[in-house]
């Protein structure tokens, strides 16, 4: 299966010139398709022409024997279905095996959110008597007024940021740009922590530094960084959930939604290509239901 390793090598190339999907996607179709033709080599076969349908779903098959969840088995399918309709694209193969292939049918889990007291509580844990915490309580408000993605938060540089007009620009998914609009507190909160804390960063580096938010010796922020610092004020916050930057995300769609915010404009703020992806938050508004329901029916 030589042909097949330098085929994906070309796949890789395309996804992140041609289609620009972010870094860790691009790591996971890698992981996904080697692990792919490792068995497809395992199964003596010598070239990639020679895959047909039934040694995919013996892959699938043993993928279930080891106990894969639904949802990384529909993720396999996907990464195989878009490999083999690259290679008959580029005329490497003359067939695809995976038409008619069916994914399975996903349980759909609801997202997990924060409420309104425990987002107030997280957002007033950092110390502003502390540059750290002047930083942290700007990224915070960011982080939740906007629903961006933790990936799309420390790609921010400062020219992203209008203050003045009230949004910030979002590079998401494949280079897809969008506007979002930022609320006074963010305003407030990004205002002071640009004109007192990030100058105070940025001068411990010999170059200049285009990241809106760095860390202490002014370089751009990491997931990583990002990750240890919502936990640590989660803590502080006492916050019992399992906390991710994404749960943020989560609460600021839903929080909107329950508020009576229009799905299309939401969807629009989260950067989703797909309205049914935004259409999941409105099955965890149930409080906004019961007070239409109170409101409006003559039996409530």
């Amino acid at each position: 299966m030589q042909d097949a390793l330098f085929a994906l090598e070309d796949y890789m190339h395309f996804l992140k010139v041609e289609r620009q999907l972010a870094h860790n996607t691009i790591a996971s179709y890698h992981r996904d398709l080697e692990d792919y033709i490792l068995f497809m080599a395992e199964e003596k076969l010598e070239k990639i022409d020679a895959i047909t349908r039934p040694y995919i779903l013996s892959y699938l098959q043993r993928m279930n024997e080891e106990g894969k969840s639904a949802r990384t088995v529909s993720r396999h399918i996907s990464s195989i279905r878009s490999f083999h309709q690259f290679l008959l694209r580029e005329k490497v193969t003359t067939a695809d095996p995976t038409v008619h292939l069916e994914l399975p049918k996903l349980e759909q889990k609801l997202p997990r959110v924060l409420s309104l007291a425990e987002i107030e509580r997280l957002i007033q844990a950092p110390d502003c008597t502390k540059p750290q915490g002047v930083r942290d309580y700007a990224l915070l408000e960011i982080l939740y007024g906007t629903g961006m993605r933790v990936s799309e938060l420390i790609e921010l540089d400062l020219d992203d940021i209008h203050l003045s007009m009230g949004f910030v620009r979002v590079f998401g998914k494949g280079g897809k740009e969008r506007i979002v609009p930022l609320g006074h507190k963010a305003i407030e909160a990004c205002t002071r922590y640009i004109n007192e804390v990030r100058p105070r960063f940025v001068e411990k580096q010999r170059r200049p530094v285009d990241a809106l938010f760095v860390n202490m010796r002014g370089g751009r922020l990491t997931r990583q960084g990002c990750w240890k610092l919502l936990k640590g004020h989660a803590l502080t916050a006492n916050i019992q959930k399992e906390l991710t930057p994404h749960i943020l995300r989560h609460s600021f769609a839903t929080h909107l939604i329950e508020n009576g915010a229009d799905l299309r404009a939401v969807q629009e703020m989260l950067g989703h290509a797909d309205i049914s992806t935004t259409q999941i938050y409105t099955h965890v508004s149930g409080k906004r239901l019961k007070e239409v329901y109170k409101k409006f029916h003559p039996r409530a």
